[in-house]
Parts: structure tokens; C-alpha cells; sequence
């Protein structure tokens, strides 16, 4: 027990009288005022709007299935649950949903939102029909186009009406590394601000850059601390990221630091080691197969700290698969607890973000968010209920997307002052060279040191070579205005049909310009192209461009229907088929992450800076090498 000391008490006593004396000019905000009303909903004192009756519903909390139950909605919350006809109140409609199986809107526990390529009132769109009716955004990809609007960004849709509920965690690699520099930068005031600009910001997104953790003497570490330690002074929870870390030294470290999840798991052991050191697991789909049955054959008890999602997936693949009733789906496929699957992507990833209080259970005071199925062992949802409006069934999205006129700081975020030229593109040869040694990269290399080749000179310039599938590659830096490009060569990808190129504007994470190509004009002509849509994807073929997607906002998403963006993907995916390709067939999707500078890359190709005028980075130790010599 505390001893409190003669003072303290008065102390204490003065500051009670002060409050007091000012409660009459307290204003009760309306989450109270809700509150205040679903009591007496609750209490058959006041009238609803919505039950849905006869449901067999989920009770997370216990895992266990209510038979004939009913659940009263008023507004957009729940305030009463339990079997039917026991509520004494009444309602201006009632719903007949005997037969069908009710469960918690499910929730994202970690995506970036940014890789579906569409604005989240059109996300909204895009997943409610597969049940996701709430997510953790991962923001990380927006922030570093527009860290001073972000959070603005992801809540603006839903002051809009739209129904999905987006909890934003702020981009703790903002820049990704302190060799790059984009359109956002969070330390400790940045982020202690937007914590405390709305409710909804729930933490810090994945923290990437291992090395800066554990290494303090490492420039850019003490930025990385400073976050974190701001996420903890506002009661955020701090997301991780620890791709490669499979050693128990490692796996220990990882949760000493204070991170408190990780979504890059791979391997089961490497999943059972991390949630057995109290890290909380954000299972994605290629995982699944391998980590569930793991855990039931080590004999596992207790699923909750496990969430199943999705992370990265394009509108066109989602409309293919879906979305998270894709994964819970593999998730029971491969033998989770019927019951805990879907507390794995409902009130679990709720309580690991601090949000379960409002989304996560069919429970009073939650969203009447309420999942309709038929049965639940296939996952077959016949209609979604979000805010307590019915937004859609079988399949289809009922209700209309709030028309946003984004601003400027959302559209034009391509800052590059003026057309590029074939020029722009050469790579020239040391004076008097008539071949050269050159670094170069492949998609995914996480050697500790580049591949080196030696390329031909001709009239001063480096050549790719096609028969070693060498081509060459260019980072075009667009927020600061001075358009410098970074280029090098890259082995294994890009196009072998003549005179072309592709380019993207989107390039995990800071989402610079890309372009490879083995057409210094064809490769001006995408960027060009790429520019003057405000960002997305542009291929060339023999000196034309003959696909493009259009993503206007932010350079990684686009104002339109799911169909309408999934469309133009599909049309750049077959344009791309007809061409011929180093490597795999077909347009290199997976481009867009192979300039991450995070664990486990080391050699990376960045914008160029003062440190690094061509770009080439090691950055894990910030050593830095000419791309020829």
C-alpha cells in the first residue's frame, strides 16, 4: 500500500475540488455519449434499429457457438446479445437469420492497404464483400510520400462515411534508412504528435531495420529509438519486422528490444521460437501450411497469440482469391481450431492493437460488424454487416463509395523537373576505358557483397551484355525536385524483346521511380510516361508504350472501383506476356519489392546523395562503391 504523506493528501484533495468545481463546463464527448445511449437500448429503454435474430453466433472470447441467439444493433454499435427473444426492448427491424452462422467482422493485423493499388474508400469496396471490416495499417508506404498528411490520409474516408475502419500505425521506417530521403521524416516529436492527433493511431508499423536496433553505433540508429521510445510513451504497440532472424541469440534480442510481432515468419521452428519468447504472430498465407501444423503436433494450448493476414495484395489478385477469408481459410485447411481461426483474424489481432473495445467481438459497445456465413469450416459468406448497415452480400458491395476530393499533397507527388532524355540513362565508362568491372545486383540478393562483371565500352559508354542476362536498371528520385537518377545493372530480369522498358512509382518503401530496360530511349520514354500520370505502372515495346495503370495518388493507389483498377492490371499483365523476358516470364511483379533496404538486403541501389552520387549502398554499414570502375 502507498504511504501518502500529509501534503499529498491535500494535494489531492484541492485538485478533486478544482475538477469538481469545473465538471458542469465539461463537454462529454460522443464515444461517451454512445456509451450513455447503448445502456439504455441495452436495458429495453429506448427502441433499436436492427436485430438480427436466431443467429448461431461466435463468442470469441470463449470460443464457443451461442445457438438461436439475437443480436440488437443501435446505430453503428451492438448493445445487446443473447438468446432470442429475451431482449425486452423493441426494434424497428428485425432480421430472420436462422440457419446462418454470425462472426466478427475480421480485422487485418497488419497490411498495407497501399498494395491493393486503390484509395481505402474503394478498399472498403474491395474487401468488405470477403469480410474484412477493419484494418491496421501498416503506413509505412504512404507516410514516406506524404509523412505530414498520413494519418489525415488513412482517416478521411471514414469522416466520409465509408464503413471500414482503418487503425493507422505510423511508418517507423520514415525514411526506410538514413541514406534515403522522400516525402516524410518521423523521430520522436513526429511521432509522439500523431499519436495524439485521434484514438485510432494505434503504434509504430514494422520496425525494419534491424541493424539500427541492435547496432546503436550506427548512423540513423538513434531515429529509430526514438520512435519506439515514443510509441511506448503513448501507450502504442510497437510492430516488428524480422525477416532472417532465425537464431535463438537473434529471436531473444528481437523481443528484449520491445518489439512485440512479426509477420516474416518462414519457417515453423522460426515461428514456434519467436510466439515461445512472447511475440505475437502475424501469420501470412505462404506460412500457413507450415507453421499450423507444426504447432498443434508441439502440442500448442493456447492460440491467442496468433493472427492470420494479408500484408501486400493487388486489387486484381484479391478480387481473384479474396482477401482474409482466403487465409482463414488455409488456416482451418490445414487444421486450426475451427473456433481460434477466426478469433485469429477478429479478437486477437483486436487485443494485440489495443482496439478490442471497439472491434473484434459481437460484444456491446463493439461496431456491429457481423459476418454472416452458411458454414463455417468452408468460409462461404452470404452478407456483411459494417456500422450495422448491410454493405454486402454474395459477393457483392452494396453500398456506394463517398466521392473525396483528394488534394494536392495526395496527387501530385511526382516531382521531377522536366522530360528525361536517352542521356539521362548512359552509364559512362572511366576515361580511356575500353571495357570495365561493374557491380551489379539480381532481385533478392542478400549476399554480403554484389556480383562483379566486366561489360564492354562503346563510345565511352558501359554496355548491358543480353547473353549473361545483364540489363541495365535507374532509380529516378522524385520528391526532391532534382530528378537525380541513380543506374547500374542488374542480371536476370527485365525485358529481352528490343527497344524496351518498364517503370513503376511503386518501390518498397520510400517508392522512388524504377525503370529497367535495355533501351536508354525506351526507358526515358516510361519514366516520362510514368510521370505525367501521376505515378503506376508504364510498359514500352519497340519504342511505344503499350501498357499502363494509372495510380494518381500517392504514385501507389488509384480513386476507382476495384474492377476498374484490377482491369488495367490484368491488361499490363497480358501486354507483358506477349513480350519476351530475362528470368521468369512475363512482367517482373515482384520488382516493386527488390529495392527494400531493409533486413536481409545489404547492397542496395538508392537515390543518389552526397555520400553516394551514384547510389550504391551497403546498408547495413553505409559503405558505398562506384557501379563501374
Amino acid at each position: 500500500m502507498k504511504k501518502f504523506t500529509v501534503i499529498s493528501i491535500l494535494i489531492t484533495w484541492a485538485g478533486a475540488a478544482l475538477l469538481w468545481a469545473d465538471s458542469e463546463d465539461f463537454a462529454l464527448d460522443e464515444e461517451t455519449k454512445i456509451r450513455q445511449n447503448l445502456i439504455l437500448v441495452a436495458m429495453g429503454k429506448e427502441k433499436a434499429d436492427l436485430v438480427l435474430a436466431h443467429v448461431t453466433m461466435l463468442e470469441v472470447h470463449t470460443l464457443t457457438w451461442k445457438v438461436n441467439w439475437d443480436i440488437v444493433i443501435k446505430g453503428k454499435r451492438i448493445a445487446w446479445t443473447g438468446p432470442s427473444g429475451m431482449w425486452t426492448g423493441e426494434a424497428k427491424k428485425i432480421v430472420d437469420s436462422e440457419g446462418l452462422h454470425a462472426v466478427p467482422g475480421f480485422g487485418e493485423s497488419h497490411k498495407h492497404i497501399e498494395s491493393s493499388h486503390l484509395t481505402p474508400e474503394f478498399e472498403a469496396a474491395l474487401v468488405i464483400p470477403f469480410g474484412n471490416t477493419w484494418t491496421v495499417e501498416g503506413s509505412h508506404e504512404f507516410s514516406n510520400v506524404s509523412g505530414e498528411h498520413n494519418v489525415e490520409f488513412w482517416l478521411t474516408p471514414r469522416e466520409h462515411g465509408s464503413p471500414l475502419k482503418i487503425f493507422p500505425e505510423l511508418g517507423s521506417a520514415t525514411p526506410p534508412t538514413p541514406y534515403e530521403t522522400g516525402g516524410g521524416y518521423y523521430g520522436y516529436r513526429e511521432v509522439m504528435d500523431n499519436m495524439n492527433r485521434h484514438p485510432w493511431v494505434v503504434g509504430l508499423g514494422e520496425v525494419m531495420d534491424w541493424p539500427r536496433v541492435w547496432n546503436t553505433e550506427l548512423e540513423g540508429s538513434q531515429r529509430i529509438w526514438e520512435v519506439m521510445q515514443a510509441a511506448r510513451d503513448a501507450d502504442g504497440v510497437i510492430e516488428g519486422h524480422g525477416s532472417g532472424l532465425l537464431e535463438l541469440g537473434d529471436i531473444n534480442a528481437f523481443a528484449a528490444a520491445g518489439l512485440q510481432s512479426e509477420h516474416e515468419v518462414r519457417f515453423a521452428e522460426e515461428a514456434w521460437n519467436k510466439v515461445n519468447r512472447g511475440i505475437f504472430l502475424q501469420l501470412r498465407y505462404h506460412a500457413l501450411p507450415q507453421v499450423i501444423p507444426y504447432f498443434k503436433e508441439k502440442g500448442i494450448k493456447d492460440w491467442s497469440h496468433l493472427s492470420i493476414t494479408t500484408d501486400d495484395r493487388n486489387a486484381a489478385e484479391s478480387l481473384d482469391i479474396g482477401t482474409t477469408d482466403h487465409n482463414l481459410r488455409l488456416a482451418i485447411k490445414n487444421g486450426a481450431p475451427l473456433e481460434a481461426a477466426y478469433a485469429m483474424v477478429s479478437l486477437y489481432p483486436a487485443r494485440h492493437a489495443g482496439v478490442d473495445h471497439l472491434v473484434g467481438s459481437l460484444s456491446p459497445g463493439r461496431f456491429a460488424d457481423v459476418v454472416l456465413i452458411g458454414k463455417p469450416e468452408s468460409v462461404d459468406i452470404k452478407q456483411v454487416y459494417a456500422d450495422g448497415i448491410l454493405a454486402a452480400e454474395n459477393g457483392k458491395y452494396l453500398l456506394e463509395p463517398p466521392k473525396i476530393e483528394w488534394p494536392d499533397w495526395a496527387r501530385n507527388t511526382i516531382r521531377i523537373p522536366r522530360k528525361l532524355t536517352a542521356e539521362d540513362f548512359t552509364i559512362p565508362a572511366p576515361s580511356g576505358k575500353k571495357i570495365v568491372k561493374a557491380a551489379v545486383l539480381k532481385p533478392f540478393h542478400f549476399e554480403e557483397d554484389f556480383l562483379t562483371e566486366t561489360l564492354p565500352v562503346k563510345n565511352g559508354l558501359v554496355m548491358a551484355n543480353a547473353e549473361k542476362e545483364i540489363i541495365k536498371l535507374a532509380l529516378v528520385d522524385r520528391y526532391t525536385g532534382q530528378g537525380k537518377i541513380a543506374k547500374m545493372f542488374w542480371k536476370t530480369v527485365g525485358p529481352k524483346t528490343p527497344r524496351s522498358a518498364v517503370a513503376c512509382s511503386v518501390a518498397h518503401d520510400l517508392h522512388n521511380l524504377w525503370v529497367i530496360g535495355n533501351d536508354d530511349a525506351a526507358m526515358a520514354l516510361a519514366v516520362n510516361d510514368l510521370a505525367a500520370m501521376g505515378g503506376g505502372w508504364s510498359l514500352v515495346r519497340e519504342g511505344a508504350v503499350v501498357a499502363r495503370v494509372r495510380f494518381e495518388i500517392g504514385g501507389l493507389m488509384s480513386a476507382r472501383p476495384p474492377r476498374e483498377v484490377a482491369g488495367e492490371l490484368n491488361g499490363l499483365y497480358a501486354a507483358a506476356d506477349e513480350m519476351e523476358w530475362f528470368g521468369e516470364p512475363g512482367l517482373p511483379r515482384r520488382m516493386i519489392f527488390a529495392f527494400l533496404t531493409c533486413t536481409p538486403w545489404k547492397w542496395c541501389l538508392v537515390a543518389p546523395f552526397d555520400g553516394a552520387p551514384e547510389g550504391l549502398v551497403k546498408v547495413t554499414t553505409g559503405e558505398t562503391h562506384p557501379v563501374v570502375w
